[in-house]
């Protein structure tokens, strides 16, 4: 990751060189600028990350500097430095547009803490401006069937508390999204959000990843390193695939969620950490658990609050709706505007049961995007993408030396039963999409042995 830039801006010198000394220690690219007219220039030529800028300037001021940012719209965080710092000075500061504020002399702790803090706050912002702009006014969880809305209402309850989460769930189905909209509901929003793949971290490594290590614990350790938890100090971590996280490591796990505390590789001295927890699996930890793979007191302490996502094939009435909204980002990110789903394509895609759920629909509908040539992405296009049998239903229900008849009662149970989860089991609506009399309906049920669902 390239290093931060910084832009100083202070009309003494022995001020720009010892802050640029002091943050060039701790890895930052720095610029100065004698004056306000000097940074503004440099402003218009180049972006920076965080802007260093005293009050006290000759020609136009800091506080006058910020009013010109403000016109020019740039969204840079600025820290404010003054020699002669008053609380009205620095509301000023804050109430036009400043994110914090510092006296001098600059001590390089307070310096280096203040603009990490900056830093911080604006990549949380930015990140949760991507997230409603991607998801749609903080809606991670798109769709309008029965399944989701009771997701969504599950994740708005668990979100209010501060017990500890496990999302179950195949691969796909967004159980990272549904950890991050816990976290973005909760009191904790404000901290960090830290992420750890579990199955995706070498079985040596992942002590160090959860709970740091102190200089020399291990060859290559050249210096203290913070783990997930405590930079998820205040805030939350999500342990995405827990389901294999070593059995030697399960245990220190439930130690830090029983204790509060951990210790660092190479440390002796434990660490307090004020961390929720949530995870997430594809595997069935009871099943686990029997097969000795799984601690059943690690389990208990996880599943306080159990959310089960469902996999798409489930809710295929949300499918036009994730389609529209994955082809939006699509068009946004490969530069091809304008492009549609139309309705015979948008058919197919609702049709297909989708092993890799979400994820599997949101990269489908990525390569449509990409390889469709004109505006319009019809039947033949997604046809042509999806798997081989999948717009083929007939293959589905083709079985040598079986009676035409037991084959037609397969294809024609399957139909009803996929055409009932479109409409989350409303009869009525089911029967007018089928052409069929309400009564017709419920009598070719009884007749395929198809019970009869809520909703209607």
């Amino acid at each position: 990751m390239p290093a931060a830039t910084v832009l100083v801006v202070d009309d003494e010198r022995n001020i720009l060189t010892s802050v640029s000394r002091a943050l060039g220690l701790e890895g930052y690219d720095v610029e100065v600028a004698g004056s306000a007219e000097i940074a503004l220039d440099k402003i218009a030529k180049q972006s920076f990350d965080a802007i260093l800028l005293d009050v006290q300037l000759p020609g136009i001021d800091g506080l006058q500097m910020l009013d010109e940012l403000a016109k020019r719209e740039v969204d840079t965080p600025v820290i404010m430095m003054s020699g002669h710092g008053t609380i009205d000075v620095a509301m000023e500061a804050i109430h036009r547009g400043a994110d914090d504020f510092i006296e001098k002399p600059i001590g390089s702790d307070r310096l280096v803490l203040a603009l990490r803090r900056s830093l911080r706050l604006r990549a949380l912002q930015e990140e949760n401006e991507d997230l409603r702009r991607r998801f749609g006014a903080g809606d991670t969880l798109l769709g309008q069937s029965a399944a989701i809305q009771s997701l969504r209402e599950q994740v708005s309850l668990a979100a209010r508390s501060n017990a500890a989460v496990l999302i179950l769930g195949e691969r796909g189905t967004g159980k990272e999204l549904v950890a991050g909209a816990i976290h973005a509901g909760s009191a904790r929003a404000g901290g960090p959000f830290e992420k750890l793949n579990c199955a995706a971290v070498p079985e040596g490594l992942i002590e160090s990843e959860l709970f740091g290590h102190e200089a020399g614990a291990f060859t290559g350790a050249t210096k203290k390193r913070h783990g997930k938890f405590e930079r998820a100090h205040g805030g939350t971590l999500f342990l995405d695939e827990v389901g294999d996280m070593p059995p030697q490591m399960q245990a220190k796990l439930l130690r830090v969620l029983q204790d509060g505390e951990l210790e660092r590789v190479g440390g002796g001295a434990p660490v307090r950490v004020d961390v929720r927890v949530v995870a997430a699996t594809n595997k069935a930890l009871e099943k686990e658990i029997e097969a000795g793979r799984f601690r059943a007191d690690l389990f208990d302490r996880l599943n306080v609050l159990p959310l089960l996502v469902p996999p798409l094939r489930e809710r295929p009435s949300d499918v036009p709706r994730l389609a529209e909204h994955f082809l939006e980002l699509a068009c946004e990110t490969h530069d091809r505007p304008g492009k549609k789903i139309s309705p015979g394509a948008m058919a197919l895609l609702a049709a297909y049961p989708y092993p890799g759920n979400v994820r599997e629909l949101r990269n489908l509908v990525e390569r449509l995007v990409i390889l469709t040539p004109g505006t319009l992405i019809g039947e033949a296009e997604a046809r042509a993408l999806l798997p081989t049998g999948a717009a083929d239903p007939s293959q589905r229900y083709f079985r040598p030396e079986t009676p035409i008849r037991e084959m037609l009662e397969a294809a024609e149970r399957d139909l009803i039963t996929r055409a009932l989860r479109y409409r989350d089991g409303h009869v009525t609506k089911t029967a007018a999409d089928l052409g069929l009399e309400r009564s017709h309906l419920y009598k070719k049920m009884r007749a395929l042995g198809l019970r009869k669902p809520g909703g209607d």
